[in-house]
């Protein structure tokens, strides 16, 4: 395979990333907390930079857009939805849409839930989703401007990808998340050995992203709320899947 992705820390607990095809050399960087990490990352790997995709209009996800584009004239890619508080886009995309930029084909997944306009971007080619604040590891974003059924859609959309991709998501929360998972299933296994090496991999200033769809589907309780063992934990036995997660959500937005 000629494509590497590679995590670029940015801000207190944000990441970038960008993917880069090894042989000529360019890159597509998704999201933009800010500029100089990745103007250094750029720098230092003689990488040019063609395209930004971008998730969402958060800040914290597109404050280094225009330096950026300013420095490599590279084109933005975003939400038609959110074009109008996004930075300049060069090309608009919705659900469903097929793109294919630099030799490699994205599928556009509109994901509301964090925010009305997000989307992810999943390549199959090299089996990794582009997640931004939607899926995350052991966890999901906060709910700013969706539903549960929005957020809740969502992630149904996204765990019917393979098991095999890789879960590239936009923030460094895991060990609060796998904190708030053990929280409500103690006894999950896999969680808690997941959890130790979390705790390793940050002991060492590792990043714990980018994340398996098949380890999410084992261990994130967001995920699991059609688990009637989870609903019972929650004092939520013979509820409906939407009515687990909505209550998983309100109870980590005060964990």
């Amino acid at each position: 395979m000629n494509y590497k992705v590679e995590t670029i820390p940015c801000l207190s607990d944000n990441y970038a990333f960008l993917v880069t095809n090894s042989k000529n050399k360019k890159s597509i960087l998704v999201d933009a907390p800010e500029p100089e990490p990745i103007k250094h990352f750029l720098r230092s790997k003689s990488i040019t930079l063609e395209y930004i995709f971008l998730t969402h209009h958060h800040d914290d996800h597109i404050q280094g857009v225009s330096d950026l584009v300013n420095d490599y004239n590279c084109k933005v890619v975003g939400a038609l939805a959110d074009e109008y508080r996004l930075p300049k886009l060069d090309m608009h995309v919705k659900g469903n849409d097929q793109i294919h930029i630099l030799d490699l084909d994205f599928e556009v997944f509109e994901v509301p839930g964090h925010t009305i306009g997000h989307i992810a971007f999943y390549c199959e080619k090299i089996g990794v989703l582009f997640s931004g604040d939607s899926l995350m590891a052991l966890g999901c974003g906060r709910l700013f401007e969706g539903t549960p059924a929005h957020m809740w859609n969502s992630l149904n959309s996204l765990m019917s990808l393979p098991l095999s991709t890789k879960i590239y998501s936009g923030h460094e929360y895991t060990i609060n998340n796998a904190r708030f998972c053990l929280s409500i299933e103690p006894d999950n296994l896999k969680l808690r050995d997941r959890m130790e090496k979390i705790e390793l991999m940050r002991s060492k200033n590792i990043p714990t992203i980018p994340s398996l769809l098949a380890d999410e589907l084992e261990t994130n309780t967001f995920l699991r709320a059609g688990k009637e063992d989870i609903k019972k934990s929650i004092g939520l036995a013979g509820s409906n899947d939407l009515e687990c997660f909505t209550k998983i959500r309100k109870l980590k937005d005060s964990f």
